[in-house]
């Protein structure tokens, strides 16, 4: 294996440097929700499993994990979803057809993407109570997807404009349909934008607090975010279990990413190869 250029070892060793902290915390989730006693990153003392028993009781008058851990399944799968099928056909629109107000809209989806989010939630509030969404998970999934959608939109059109005109051409030619040629050449041709989308959109809405803590006040629609939340600020509380549901909150983040990385690369490239 050839050695790396002097450039690009400067790079691995900053990249290694700004990494060591998160490694770090990590394993300090680990061993202090794991261990009785802990020095640094040095574990002194046994097991402890009592920490993890948040996994079969319920403490205090938190729900059993099951519910809270269901709710940000169903959460960052219906996003996802809602965000790549939405997203795709919006860009697919703005990248091969010309309508009036098309530059316009392009402005407006950028806007909205650097608009703030948090600066909404008042409006955001009174609309679900109007709609009678408030207080539940449809309501959440609704505006984590539409907040995340600009920025779906963006990425996808990339993808669809780097992609060549010939062969949509022929299958018009060929009587197809627009709405056809989308769903069987267009689409699997970008499958790495898709999939790029996709996971990116899963980890964003795993990860969301602000949206959850401000729309939800039930105990029955929490996600893992305002389960992890109700362990922060109480007077008297166990950091060591608050440290064991952090680690379990984010191993599927870290298997995720692990498995995705790839497919998250090529959001940065903006398009497809072949």
């Amino acid at each position: 294996m050839p050695l790396l250029p002097p450039r690009w070892r400067l790079l691995f060793l900053v990249v290694a440097a700004l990494s060591l902290p998160v490694i770090a915390g990590i394993v300090w989730l680990f061993l202090t929700g794991s261990f009785d006693e802990v020095h640094g990153l040095v574990p002194t003392g046994p097991l402890a499993l009592k920490r993890w028993r948040f996994l079969w009781e319920s403490i205090g008058n938190r729900p059993p994990i099951h519910v809270p851990l269901l709710n940000s399944m169903v959460f960052s799968v219906v996003v996802s979803v809602v965000v790549v099928t939405v997203a795709s056909m919006a860009a697919y629109a703005i990248s091969r057809l010309s309508f009036p107000g098309r530059s316009m809209y392009l402005g407006l989806v950028l806007m909205l993407h650097a608009f703030p989010a948090v600066s909404l939630i008042i409006a955001i509030f009174y609309i679900l109570r109007l709609l009678g969404l408030f207080d539940t998970l449809t309501g959440v999934i609704l505006v984590k997807a539409s907040l995340d959608l600009p920025l779906g939109i963006w990425l996808m059109k990339g993808f669809f404009d780097s992609l060549s005109w010939e062969m949509e051409m022929a299958a018009l030619v060929d009587g197809m349909s627009r709405w056809t040629l989308f769903w069987k050449i267009a689409l699997p041709l970008v499958r790495p934008g898709v999939l790029a989308l996709g996971t990116f959109s899963l980890l964003s809405a795993w990860g969301e607090f602000i949206l959850p803590f401000t729309l939800i006040v039930s105990t029955r629609s929490w996600t893992m975010a305002l389960y992890l939340q109700s362990f922060i600020g109480e007077v008297f509380t166990d950091y060591r279990v608050a440290a064991a549901v952090g680690l379990f909150y984010a191993l599927p983040v870290i298997v995720l990413f692990l498995l995705g990385q790839r497919y998250l690369l090529n959001v940065y490239s903006g398009g497809v190869k072949g």
